[in-house]
């Protein structure tokens, strides 16, 4: 959930690290009666109060994830982190109280581009990480709410949402001007909705821009046409409220594990057809979920910790790829 948060007291520090007991996974459906993850469990618990709110995770080739962390809901600066397999967690970038670090994704070279939403007009923007370097802002955005980002397959393009101005920008990952690339009424909030949030999580998957919208409870997939131009949006899913973020089960599947934010709580199996199907709830432990990410056979679940007692952490749970699909490989 991506909005400028008023100043929240802050609560008594959690650890640093735990894993936590596994717990029993929901859901049922016409796929059958056992559990699409299993084995969920606390990775990595986050202090709260010190500013780990997580926003956005994305893996890396070494299995570790860049988590970026808000910051502001404890009224604290932002951070970019990488936390190894082990638990071992690395500050990468510290931002500026009053800042927030949101979307990151990653390029093959292993630059870091992340999306920071500031008043500060200087600060808001996309910025990159070389991986040898220090940071460095690629592209200012006008005022709204740089959200979710990603890249294409070639390295070529960032694609960031603005989920206050319901737009995508197509901002070259070689440094130059950004451009709006789709807005309109699919990706802008619900004019009833209970926060001004539209177009929220980005994926780039199999030729085509994947977005959430968070008000309007809906996945949606933007072919990418030739020379880079938008083609028709089409709708995924929908009926799916408090969408945030969402991962793929791998490159090739369009299968999606869909976040849902407070107050639903819940995250969503969302299939090729359309198709839903409860995959985890509170009884799993989520606590405000933000995104998911995939590495090999498990599900990441990044929980921000909003309401209290503000139980910031990260999940980690098994795919059970009978029950998701109906076969035992992918």
């Amino acid at each position: 959930m991506r909005i400028r948060f008023a100043h929240i007291a802050a609560v008594s520090a959690l650890a640093a690290v735990l894993v936590a007991a596994p717990s029993a996974s929901a859901t049922n459906g016409k796929y059958g009666l056992q559990p699409i993850i299993t084995q969920v469990k606390t990775a990595v618990r986050f202090d709260f109060a010190s500013g780990d709110s997580p926003e956005n995770i994305n893996v890396n080739p070494d299995r570790s994830l860049t988590v970026s962390m808000l910051g502001v809901p404890a009224n604290k600066p932002p951070k970019l982190v990488r936390i190894a397999p082990s638990g071992q967690r690395t500050t990468l970038v510290t931002g500026h109280l009053g800042d927030q670090i949101t979307g990151n994704t990653r390029g093959s070279d292993g630059t870091v581009y992340y999306n920071v939403d500031s008043d500060d007009a200087a600060r808001n923007g996309v910025w990159k990480l070389p991986a040898h370097g220090r940071p460095e802002r690629l592209a200012a955005l006008p005022d709204g709410l740089p959200n979710g980002l990603a890249i294409d397959a070639a390295d070529r393009t960032l694609y960031a949402a603005d989920s206050y101005n319901g737009t995508v920008w197509a901002v070259p990952a070689s440094g130059g001007q950004p451009k709006i690339w789709k807005s309109g009424p699919a990706l802008a909030a619900d004019p009833d909705g209970s926060l001004p949030l539209g177009v929220n999580g980005v994926r780039f998957h199999k030729g085509a821009v994947w977005v959430s919208n968070y008000s309007q409870g809906t996945l949606l997939r933007i072919p990418v046409a030739a020379h880079g131009a938008p083609g028709r949006v089409h709708t995924v899913a929908d009926d799916i409220p408090d969408l945030d973020d969402f991962a793929f089960l791998n490159n090739h599947s369009d299968i999606v594990f869909a976040a849902q934010n407070d107050p639903t709580d819940r995250v969503t199996v969302v299939r090729p057809n359309g198709t839903t199907q409860t995959a985890l709830t509170v009884d799993d432990g989520l606590a405000s979920p933000t995104t998911t990410a995939v590495s090999g056979n498990h599900l990441y679940i990044a929980d921000a910790g909003f309401k209290a007692p503000h139980d910031a952490k990260l999940q980690r749970g098994t795919i059970n790829l009978k029950a998701l699909t109906g076969h035992s490989h992918h």
